[in-house]
């Protein structure tokens, strides 16, 4: 795993990953990390000019953006995925985030089983706050899933095509070990999470003892989101934080 890039307009460090998103992000000392969930999805032009508008507020430059948190109608493609990501980011190079095909910011994009939107949207963001802290630095990854985070995600799925049991748990603790690499590169272990996140259509219950709990992953329970990954055949993701505030935002945007 790659070592932090600090990005000091943030007042946070990344662990590199893909031109559409990092694979960690760590708040600098003095910053705490604070995430907004909206009530429900909001379309990404829109949820974009909400979260410019709610930076403002909080008196946040738009480059302590730090995470974002994505739904989708359907799986993609590669190709199709690619191309949004493309779409993607071109906000973000506008906001002063993205350049020279680094992103710094964390990222899921997942697709509901149930209530998927019409289009792709916001579920939530994180960015950073000046506080004085104590303890550990926080901290939120991107979503790990049974493949490397890298081009050509079907050469390398486990157990490609496989829903068995058994394959899911392969799938599932080889998730696990490139979610462990991340906390690795961050500094941080699993006592620190405070959120960690689930997400699959699959029933994975008999895993929660065996792979969660024996890593000590489960001290702030566990999130578990009926929901598959944003890319054809990728069937588990997993993701963890630990953030200092969380609020919830309205879905529909207040007249000014």
């Amino acid at each position: 795993m790659a070592e932090l890039i600090a990005f000091a307009p943030g007042n946070y460090r990344y662990l590199p990953g893909g031109f559409q998103y990092s694979a960690a992000v760590i708040a600098d000392a003095g910053h705490v990390i604070e995430r907004a969930r909206f009530a429900r999805p909001v379309p990404l032009a829109e949820g974009f000019a909400r979260i410019r508008d709610h930076l403002a507020a909080v008196g946040r430059p738009l480059t302590a953006l730090c995470a974002c948190e994505l739904r989708s109608p359907a799986p993609m493609s590669e190709p199709e995925f690619i191309a949004f990501n493309r779409r993607y980011v071109q906000p973000l190079a506008e906001w002063g985030l993205f350049k020279d095909e680094a992103n710094p910011v964390a990222r899921c994009n997942l697709i509901p089983e149930a209530d998927a939107p019409a289009e792709p949207g916001f579920y939530a963001f994180s960015y950073t706050v000046p506080a004085q802290t104590e303890g550990p630095p926080d901290f939120v990854t991107s979503g790990a899933a049974e493949c490397p985070d890298r081009p050509n995600y079907r050469a390398s799925i486990v157990r490609l095509g496989e829903t068995s049991p058994d394959a899911l748990l392969d799938k599932l603790r080889f998730a696990l070990g490139d979610l462990q690499s991340r906390f690795d590169a961050l500094g941080v272990s699993a006592p620190d999470v405070t959120g960690m996140n689930l997400y699959t259509v699959h029933d994975l219950y008999p895993a929660i003892a065996s792979e969660f709990a024996r890593r000590g992953l489960l001290a702030g329970g566990l999130e578990w989101h009926w929901v598959r990954p944003p890319v054809r055949d990728i069937e588990i993701e997993v993701d963890a934080r630990r953030v200092s505030r969380q609020v919830l935002l309205s879905s529909t945007r207040s007249a000014s």
